[in-house]
């Protein structure tokens, strides 16, 4: 359903850094770069992220409420993917763990504060444990 999401940054060369680091351990690499904008993806595959410098000129700000979900597979995968978040710059927000039924989670923010978690979905449902 989502085709990709594109967050502002206003040190591209940095977020560039998080997001390789990000995307190695995901499996993907960059596929459109510029010298505002640097997409990691695979062409024609699942939803890819943009990091760009706002076309207006002003500053990037972070969108209250707004979380990039990056999907794993496996447990194992969630902890990996924090733990390049974590050496990579980013700030917790949230450790690796079930965060309801079927449902596990690590919440983080990249360097210019944009939200962003790495869950798996393993079936059951339910309310869930904490508001991340």
């Amino acid at each position: 359903m989502i085709g990709y999401v594109t967050l502002g940054t206003n040190d591209l060369e940095r977020g560039a850094r998080f997001y390789d680091a990000l995307a190695a351990v995901l499996g993907v690499g960059r596929m459109i770069e510029t010298d505002r904008f640097i997409a990691w993806g695979v062409p024609d595959g699942a939803a890819g992220i943009g990091l760009t410098k706002p076309f207006d000129g002003l500053p990037a700000s972070v969108g209250n409420g707004v979380t990039v979900a990056l999907a794993a597979d496996d447990r194992t995968h969630v902890d990996r993917i924090h733990a390049a978040a974590m050496a990579n710059g980013a700030t917790d927000e949230g450790a690796p763990g079930q965060r309801w039924p079927g449902f596990y989670a690590a919440y983080f923010r990249d360097p210019d504060g944009n939200k962003l978690n790495a869950f798996v979905m393993e079936g059951g449902g339910g309310e869930p444990a904490r508001g991340e």
